[in-house]
């Protein structure tokens, strides 16, 4: 059981790192896009709201990882 719960915490640490790649690759991209003013701001906002998604999921995620005190 302590090896499941190992490859468990392994699997979502491994997560998080993509999650929190993503976010940053999605914070730069969204930050060239607004120099550009040629660029649908319908697009930026919609990157926006991705990266907020993004980053609910990476809060939720680490909030899983916390071990629970009444345990």
């Amino acid at each position: 059981m302590t090896q499941d719960v190992e490859i468990d915490t392994f699997k979502h640490l491994e997560r998080l790192r993509e999650l929190r790649v993503s976010h940053r690759d999605l914070d730069y991209l969204i930050d060239r896009l607004q120099h550009d003013p040629m660029v649908d701001q319908l697009r930026i906002r919609r990157l926006k709201k991705r990266k907020l998604l993004l980053k609910d999921m990476i809060k939720n995620l680490e909030s899983e990882l916390i071990p629970d005190l009444d345990a």
